[in-house]
């Protein structure tokens, strides 16, 4: 039986740090699993406005086309890796996250199948990788960590894997796939 998880955000962890933005933006990202067991994450390219160089799941906002946020996490993965719609089946979703930048975002679990040949977007992803489920799996692998952002003391979960820092809303959607795993 999977175990269940609440929706989280990105001041689970920072008491006193509110979302200040009156409307939340809709998004979905996918959280794309190899069938050898390996979660395919993105470097965003160190340009970008928004979270630039972090490591982040292909995804972004739900644009009036979308039917809902598996269809835009579904097109955001084909236009930022180029991943085949064909290629993913859709597992499910895990409950919503909110982020300090006023998304609320939809992660939406895929299995991959086969090898499709992924390539960056050049303007919106630095680098395609991937990190082992058994990794991300462990929650003694995900520590606590905390840096001021805008004059408050903002506390984020992190699991760093070889030279890769992920963290922040990945690191802890990551964690509440984790909670369900275990």
């Amino acid at each position: 039986m999977a175990r269940t998880s609440a929706p989280s955000s990105d001041f689970d962890l920072s008491s006193g740090f509110p979302c200040k933005r009156p409307t939340l933006r809709e998004a979905g990202v996918l959280v794309p699993v190899r069938t050898d067991g390996r979660v395919i994450l993105t470097k965003r390219a160190s340009h970008l406005s928004q979270h630039p160089g972090q490591i982040a799941f292909p995804g972004g906002k739900v644009d009036a086309l979308d039917a809902d946020a598996t269809a835009a996490a579904l097109r955001e993965a084909h236009e930022e890796i180029a991943l085949p719609y064909d290629a993913a089946e859709v597992l499910g979703t895990l409950p919503s996250h909110v982020t300090v930048t006023g998304y609320r975002m939809t992660p939406v679990i895929a299995l991959i199948h086969g090898t499709p040949e992924l390539r960056p977007e050049a303007g919106e992803v630095a680098e395609i990788f991937d990190v082992p489920l058994s990794h991300l799996s462990v929650a003694s692998n995900y520590t606590v960590q905390d840096r001021l952002w805008r004059g408050e003391l903002r506390r984020y979960y992190a699991v760093p894997f070889g030279p890769y820092y992920i963290w922040g809303a990945t690191a802890r959607i990551l964690r509440g796939l984790a909670e369900r795993m275990a």
